[in-house]
């Protein structure tokens, strides 16, 4: 049997590792790297037939006197530009003094091929209701989870240290992948849009459910073996249940990799956090999220199980 309860600190330890590998990540400008969902403006996705570099894009946008636009490569000769909002062709009563047909025009200078994928505008009041909504929306789904895990273990003394538990391995597992996801968007340019926050939840949703299971058998296995410690129980528990998270994980995983790998760019990001959260998720359930009640009953001390 393995002894998860009694090397906790290590298991604790490696989050903790990851959770400030996060923080320097996020620390680090540009930070998240937010799409404009969360930032207003205008997004374009453009593929050139010439070997094209960001920097050529970037002397571009600034001789129009779009200093703040942000360029990233997304592979074959294809990019993704975020700038202020641009008005349309032609437009005067938009504010921008920058239209898209001056754009256009600086992209055939760079190369008269170019091709334009995708253009998306996003207003100010659209990107302050996208973070909003997306704080409500994560705000909402913890204490649902609360509740539920508050009337699920009722019957049992202490409940409330179950429910916390579970809470608590949530912020561990949504700060993991942020942070994670942070350090990959500096190093591959993944974006933080809408399908991120859908992504999160998602994983939520998985993370909670491998947990409660858990839970779950550390309830049954409270009232089976009433004469061993919730340490004892805790450690039995995650061992009778360690085998089916960790098949489920795999199979989980072996889909969404086949996905990422074969399924193009469309569903990258959306893709990427929840491989990341199948993997935390999977290591809080088993790891983490048990050893939050053996603090609560033992604290840092070390007793025997």
């Amino acid at each position: 049997m393995i002894d998860v309860v009694g090397k906790r600190i290590w298991f604790l330890g490696f989050s903790l590792v990851i959770f400030i590998i996060g923080l320097i990540s996020l620390a680090i400008p540009p930070n998240l790297n937010l799409g404009i969902d969360f930032l207003s403006g205008t997004g374009i996705t453009v593929s050139f037939e010439k070997k094209i570099n960001t920097e050529q894009i970037q002397n571009e946008f600034n001789s129009l006197g779009l200093n703040s636009t942000n360029t990233q490569s997304l592979g074959d000769d294809i990019f993704f530009i975020r700038t202020e909002r641009l008005s349309d062709f032609g437009s005067s009563s938009d504010s921008s003094s920058v239209s898209r047909e001056d754009v256009e025009n600086s992209f055939k200078k760079i190369d008269d091929q170019y091709r334009i994928l995708e253009v998306e505008t996003v207003g100010s009041k659209v990107a302050e209701g996208t973070i909003r909504n997306s704080i409500i929306a994560i705000t909402v789904s913890s204490l649902f989870v609360m509740i539920y895990i508050l009337y699920a273990f009722r019957k049992l003394e202490n409940s409330v240290r179950f429910a916390l538990s579970a809470v608590f391995t949530l912020i561990h597992d949504v700060i993991l992948v942020t942070g994670l996801y942070a350090l990959l968007g500096h190093i591959f340019g993944l974006q933080v849009n809408s399908v991120f926050v859908v992504a999160i939840l998602t994983v939520i949703g998985y993370s909670v459910n491998d947990t409660i299971v858990i839970f779950d058998r550390i309830r049954e296995n409270n009232l089976k073996f009433s004469s061993s410690t919730l340490p004892q129980n805790i450690n039995r528990s995650i061992n009778e249940s360690i085998t089916r998270s960790l098949g489920t994980s795999i199979t989980t995983l072996l889909v969404l990799l086949s996905m990422l790998l074969l399924g193009g760019s469309t569903l990258r990001d959306f893709l990427v956090v929840l491989v990341l959260g199948v993997v935390v998720g999977t290591y809080s359930s088993i790891f983490v999220a048990s050893q939050f009640l053996v603090f609560w009953e033992q604290g840092f001390r070390d007793k025997n199980l």
